[in-house]
């Protein structure tokens, strides 16, 4: 009986598989753009030479702390957690009671805030592109740069905003290392509350997405099994440690100071009331009703961009000087359709980058719709406005795949920068001709 031919093999068979793509880590960019960032926010750092716009607020609060090691001192500012003016404390106690005091640590905030941005993008989606196209809109953005050089809360809470991000990305990413950037996370996370109430509704974030992650895997063992994702060898019991507790304990500890404020004739309210009496009354304070502000507005001007807030507006350091709060008109603009962009092709292609900047800008923006304080200003559109630019990014780097439509992107970031520099003296309170010179950039009346 004779044998049967044998089938040839398959070629494909005999080719070695093509090995998984791994994208270059763009450090180089992590680093570079918050540098460059660090030097152009430096640039007058020090005018106005007088504290300006909410600087007359934080600053007293940030001397009272370092008075405990004096003759005494009180408890002010109490509508706000402690951390942010504990961190304005440290920038005094080591550059002195002056300009450079006042902002050196917001300064380092900002320059986190890219860094770490940056990094949240790179682990959560792994794109060199949107990393470095981030980096560049967050720079050229106007929010991080105008609180980058002001002595006020908003910088340290977007900066341990964006750390949480950058260690909750990376614990989904590497695994391995997953518990100890959890435990990170829940650090940065009581951190960014403790800086700013603003940063709640985020602050549930990571905790949210793991438990709807790890139902998803439909392990049977929900609460002990450390199967599945979003993290494997996590449980959830342990993951609400890091993300649940942690946070809380952290928060907490940051009031500790708050215990020696005061003396004989201006007791503190810690002292005599404990944390519970001390979070009533803060949040008696955010409610209470306040006159109308000049420049109070509403979250659908945020959107759109159309009212802004003069920070500075006078004759100072030998000029006639501004600092305008607005967001790049450019990007404030195009951000919007790219929010819908990452919403469609976010749950459509299960790209979970897109989905968690869209849930950010959601969570954060939707604080403002529901939130009981009577008066509210654009500046609480500052990290709504960061996840908006991470979904321009995202978007960027869709069209960036395109060889056909490539340049779109590359106009895009070139736009921005350009806006920018027409802006750049009225964000950095350069010298102006006069007391009407406002009227060059002032391109809509709720700009004034």
């Amino acid at each position: 009986m004779s044998e049967a031919p044998a089938q040839p093999i398959p070629a494909r068979l005999h080719e070695p598989s093509a090995p998984p793509e791994h994208p270059r880590d763009p450090w180089f960019w992590c680093i570079t753009i918050p540098l460059v960032f660090g030097a152009l926010a430096a640039i007058r750092l020090t005018i106005p030479s007088a504290p300006y716009f909410d600087e007359v607020h934080y600053l007293p609060a940030a001397r009272e702390i370092i008075a405990i090691w004096g003759d005494g001192s009180r408890y002010i500012n109490r509508e706000h957690p402690l951390l942010g003016k504990e961190i304005l404390a440290l920038g005094i106690a080591m550059f002195g009671d002056n300009p450079l005091g006042w902002r050196i640590m917001p300064l380092l905030a900002g320059i986190i805030t890219i860094f770490a941005g940056m990094r949240a993008i790179w682990h959560a989606s792994h794109e060199r592109f949107a990393t470095a196209a981030f980096g560049i809109l967050l720079v050229t953005g106007f929010h991080v740069f105008v609180h980058a050089r002001i002595a006020m809360l908003d910088i340290f809470m977007a900066a341990f905003i964006a750390l949480a991000a950058w260690q909750f990305a990376t614990a989904i990413r590497e695994p391995e290392r997953g518990r100890k950037r959890l435990a990170l996370t829940g650090i940065a996370i009581g951190c960014a509350m403790a800086s700013k109430w603003n940063a709640v509704p985020l602050a549930m974030l990571p905790g949210v997405a793991f438990f709807a992650a790890r139902l998803s895997a439909g392990r049977r063992r929900l609460i002990t099994s450390r199967r599945g994702i979003p993290v494997p060898g996590v449980s959830l019991a342990e993951a609400f440690l890091w993300l649940g507790l942690i946070p809380v304990m952290v928060y907490a500890l940051t009031f500790a100071p708050g215990y020696w404020l005061g003396d004989e004739f201006h007791p503190s309210p810690l002292s005599e009331g404990g944390l519970f009496a001390l979070h009533q009354e803060i949040l008696q304070l955010q409610r209470q009703v306040i006159a109308p502000h000049s420049y109070q507005s509403s979250w659908p001007q945020w959107v759109m961009n159309i009212r802004g807030i003069w920070y500075l507006y006078e004759f100072t350091d030998g000029a006639q000087r501004g600092v305008l709060l607005i967001g790049n008109p450019l990007t404030m603009l195009l951000g919007l359709p790219a929010l819908l962009w990452c919403t469609i092709t976010g749950f459509w292609r299960s790209d979970w980058a897109k989905v968690a900047v869209v849930a950010g800008y959601v969570m954060s923006l939707g604080l403002w719709l529901i939130a009981p304080k009577p008066v509210q200003f654009y500046y609480h559109y500052f990290i709504p406005s960061c996840f908006l630019l991470a979904a321009f990014a995202l978007t960027l780097s869709d069209i960036h795949r395109s060889e056909q439509y490539r340049w779109i992107s590359y106009v895009a970031l070139a736009g921005s920068g350009a806006v920018f520099a027409v802006f750049f003296t009225i964000l950095s309170a350069g010298a102006l001709e006069g007391p009407m010179s406002f009227a060059k950039w002032t391109w809509l009346a709720g700009w004034r």
